[in-house]
């Protein structure tokens, strides 16, 4: 009975991270279209393409994905969309590290 429990939570534990870790590259593929400052998800979290404070940055933020030398990259606040690197919104976590 342990050997099963075993298994299925290696199993699980997995198939959970190469979901992760799809689910991260796919995010990135489908994420094309830039985001338009009009845009009502971006208005609510205040979203500009050219961040007043030089500190905060999207690229510097924590919810940034992507490569770091793309200047537009995925976010996953805005689904579908990419932020500028220079941009910010009031969502911005500093990046860890």
């Amino acid at each position: 009975m342990k050997d099963l429990n075993r298994r299925k939570f290696l199993t699980l534990t997995g198939t959970s991270l190469i979901g992760l870790t799809m689910g991260g590259t796919s995010l990135a593929l489908r994420a094309q279209e830039k985001l338009d400052e009009d845009d009502p998800m971006a208005k609510a979290l205040q979203y500009v393409h050219q961040s007043p404070d030089e500190n905060k940055l999207c690229s510097n933020c924590n919810y940034i994905q992507g490569e770091a030398s793309d200047q537009w990259r995925p976010c996953p606040l805005f689904t579908g969309k990419v932020v500028n690197n220079n941009g910010w919104c009031a969502a911005w976590v500093q990046k860890q590290g």
